[in-house]
């Protein structure tokens, strides 16, 4: 046979070898058994992100006693693997505690009847929870845990009890549950914003107008500056029906019952005239007329 024919084979078939081989070594992938989750909630202006692993109960005992699962009075990680981090875009307030942006370790230590929850600037404990220093501590404070209505056998973080500037999170497994709330700032970012877009600048557009007075109407302030702020928005952009409606609105809250009425008639016009016309718009305003015309 050819020596050069031979040489050449060989040559191929030690390339083959080469390609195959990493793939015959490469690790198998299989499920975790307490796979990791990411949730992300805007709480007023401030994104907040945990990452946790949730581990499963598996017919085992979660809390409650020394030889539960997560013992009482001990360190727990808040999930199973991987530090359980949480992650602030702004400063927040926790518990009355002021909590700078950036992102930390959830540790706590369930009791019976109270958990203390830490927030801590390590990230890399893992299982070691007893080997952070307490002086990284950002935060710490105690909660009341309560009963869940019905069993979570997985471990679950959510967010829930969704206000404009605020948000609890939820620590829930097995039967039993936990939770603390967050507070961001929402009042000085929107009044800064507020008196840079609107109040100090030379001509605001109709879309800031009407973003400064809906957030006046709906925290109670200053409603006079608020329909002041509205009607020049409305003069600029007759057709949007939505801020004609909120218009209608801050004057029914003012006791302008003939403004309202105007206002609303406006808004109900101008739904109708849309393509496709809004029927619920159309709705909302004639319940307004019809309650603007008791008050009358």
């Amino acid at each position: 046979m050819n020596k050069s024919f031979l040489h050449f084979s060989a040559a191929v078939a030690t390339a083959v070898t080469l390609v195959a081989a990493p793939a015959a070594h490469a690790q198998i992938k299989t499920p975790a058994a307490s796979p990791q989750s990411t949730i992300t909630q805007r709480v007023g202006l401030t994104d907040v992100t945990i990452v946790y692993s949730r581990p499963s109960a598996k017919g085992r005992s979660i809390f409650g006693s020394d030889n539960s699962l997560v013992p009482n009075g001990k360190r727990w990680r808040t999930g199973a693997n991987a530090t359980t981090s949480i992650k602030f875009s702004d400063d927040v307030t926790i518990d009355g505690k002021k909590v700078p942006a950036g992102e930390y370790g959830i540790y706590t230590i369930p009791r019976p009847g109270e958990w203390t929850v830490v927030l801590n600037k390590s990230l890399k404990q893992g299982a070691d929870v007893e080997g952070f220093k307490e002086d990284q501590d950002v935060a710490r404070f105690t909660i009341k845990p309560y009963k869940v209505s019905s069993k979570v056998e997985s471990f679950t973080i959510s967010f829930t009890d969704l206000t404009p500037a605020t948000a609890n999170v939820a620590m829930e497994w097995e039967n039993t549950g936990a939770k603390f709330k967050i507070t961001a700032d929402v009042e000085s970012k929107v009044m800064a914003q507020i008196d840079e877009k609107v109040i100090k600048a030379a001509t605001p557009a109709p879309a800031d107008l009407a973003a400064a007075a809906v957030y006046y109407y709906d925290n109670n302030k200053d409603l006079k500056q608020a329909v002041t702020w509205m009607e020049k928005a409305n003069a600029a952009e007759p057709t949007k029906y939505w801020n004609l409606n909120t218009e209608a609105k801050i004057r029914l809250k003012m006791k302008d019952y003939k403004g309202a009425i105007t206002a609303a008639e406006a808004s109900k016009k101008a739904a109708l005239a849309a393509t496709p016309a809004n029927g619920e718009y159309v709705k909302m305003d004639e319940e307004l007329i019809a309650e603007a015309k008791k008050g009358k």
